[in-house]
């Protein structure tokens, strides 16, 4: 017996513009990427703290429990390792969960049903058994919430085969990605922001779903390649601004998923600017960055000009108080700084 379930595929061929007249939040882009996938699919459901009837700890799911009715909006027990346990066998019965943590850092304590079950069980069944869920929540420091709220996972996580990480910057990559997402048949994590979930962004009302393993070419240059994911793509965006106002120009890449990373997109930037700085909100001991510099090397070492630079958080636990845990994320100074390095060596 399998638990194989029809779900219609992303038409990807759907390319609406990033810029137009309707402009919302971030939350509601993820919202409306939930909504449109639950009128479509009754399979598929929302579940955490206080998704509910509190509408969301971060009002990503407000007015959700009016229209879907708590059979599909389910408010749970702070068990995080519960719910996820829960929800990993609806999905191996052909349900479809979203599970929100209200932190990453509180996903820590269902490590083992998240990363020892789900991304595992369809090698394990022998293809039998699919696992078909989207994890999602806030993921990383900025909002004073201290060292053991303020998790970047990524790099702990991605390290698991079998699951994928999409990681958006902005609400149309937001509500396009997290589509993409629920129709996946694999564990997707899905990590969010705290601190850009009020971020305004064009979200056309066209319907569109985004690739994963694919990177959005932000800006053009040809002195510099800059890549990153989430939230420091907006630090990238700034020191690229004003490293342009000088005359350097850098090559501008969101990789909008790590796992898949589209490093084919990073190589073809790196042969053009022959310079490369990564910028990653985690720390740097065995983070993505260091995935990402050793796969350049093997793959682009030839197109160097100068060692690929890292600009990380820093290497300690993060600080609580405002003016520290701004000094320890990475920034548009320390960018600037790590570019002017390697154009100029």
């Amino acid at each position: 017996m399998t638990t194989t379930f029809a779900t219609p595929k992303p038409d990807f061929s759907r390319t609406p513009s990033r810029n137009g007249d309707r402009v919302i939040q971030f939350r509601e882009a993820l919202r409306e990427a939930m909504s449109e996938e639950m009128r479509k699919d009754e399979r598929v459901f929302l579940m955490g703290e206080e998704v509910a009837y509190y509408n969301g700890a971060y009002k990503v799911s407000q007015g959700m429990l009016e229209e879907f009715g708590d059979k599909r909006i389910i408010d749970t027990p702070i068990s995080e390792s519960g719910f996820a346990g829960m929800a990993i066998g609806a999905a191996m019965y052909g349900l479809r969960p979203i599970v929100e943590f209200m932190s990453w850092s509180f996903s820590l304590v269902a490590a083992d049903p998240i990363l020892n079950n789900a991304p595992k069980m369809l090698y394990m069944s022998g293809g039998q058994w699919g696992c078909p869920i989207v994890f999602r929540g806030n993921d990383g420091a900025g909002g004073q919430l201290g060292s053991t709220h303020s998790w970047c996972v990524e790099a702990l996580f991605s390290n698991v085969p079998g699951l994928k990480m999409a990681i958006p910057s902005n609400p149309y990559d937001a509500k396009g990605l997290l589509k993409t997402a629920i129709l996946d048949d694999d564990p997707v994590f899905f990590l969010e922001s705290e601190r850009m979930l009020g971020d305004k962004g064009h979200v056309p009302e066209e319907e569109y779903y985004i690739p994963f393993g694919q990177a959005h070419h932000m800006r053009e240059g040809s002195d510099c390649t800059l890549i990153s994911w989430g939230r420091p793509v907006h630090f990238c965006a700034e020191a690229a601004e004003e490293l342009s106002g000088d005359g350097i120009e850098c090559d501008v890449l969101d990789m909008r998923t790590v796992r898949p990373l589209d490093i084919d997109s990073v190589i073809a930037s790196l042969k053009k600017t022959n310079r490369i700085v990564i910028v990653d909100q985690s720390w740097p001991f065995g983070g993505v960055s260091s995935e990402v510099m050793a796969q350049i090397c093997e793959k682009g070492f030839d197109w160097l000009d100068h060692p690929p630079v890292r600009v990380n958080t820093e290497d300690v636990p993060t600080p609580y108080s405002k003016n520290l845990e701004q000094a320890y994320l990475p920034n548009k100074s320390k960018i600037v700084a790590a570019v002017r390095k390697v154009v100029s060596g």
